[in-house]
């Protein structure tokens, strides 16, 4: 049974005129589609240590700095993936991190999870990402990084 939270890690790295942000991109069978780096929390774990796990997992990355936004959204619980969650959970909360990356290794990616990443633009980055919720996150993460 999933703990039903979830964490969007946004994986940035400075460039001469800005920020460059990693997108990861789903295998067909789980989609196919852009997004940051996800995932739930494991029993006894908090939000914090989920996120450094999953960009751990995901990416091989182990980031400079990380820290948790103060943007969630609630994300409705497919019917395919009701079994999973307890009976009386129909949407989960998923908390949006950003994680500054100096490693300057390329990322090593699960093939069973995805089959591509790419160093992106702001603009590159929201044309890419398929959800909404998704797009007001990283513009949030994009408003805190202009604001540094």
């Amino acid at each position: 049974m999933r703990i039903p939270k979830q964490v969007l890690v946004y994986p940035v790295k400075e460039i001469d005129d800005g920020w460059e942000y990693l997108l990861l991109k789903r295998i067909e069978s789980i989609g196919g589609f852009w997004q940051g780096v996800t995932g739930a929390p494991e029993k006894g774990e908090d939000l914090l240590d989920a996120a450094k796990r999953e960009l751990l997992e995901e990416t091989s990355y182990i980031p400079n700095f990380i820290f948790q936004t103060d943007f969630s959204y609630l994300i409705a619980i497919e019917e395919k993936y009701n079994k999973d969650y307890p009976e009386d959970v129909k949407e989960i909360p998923e908390y949006v991190f950003v994680a500054r990356i100096n490693q300057p290794d390329l990322p090593s990616i699960d093939p069973k999870e995805h089959d591509e990443w790419k160093w992106c633009s702001f603009e590159e980055a929201m044309e890419l990402l398929k959800w909404e919720d998704n797009k007001k996150a990283l513009e949030h993460v994009r408003n805190i990084l202009e604001e540094k």
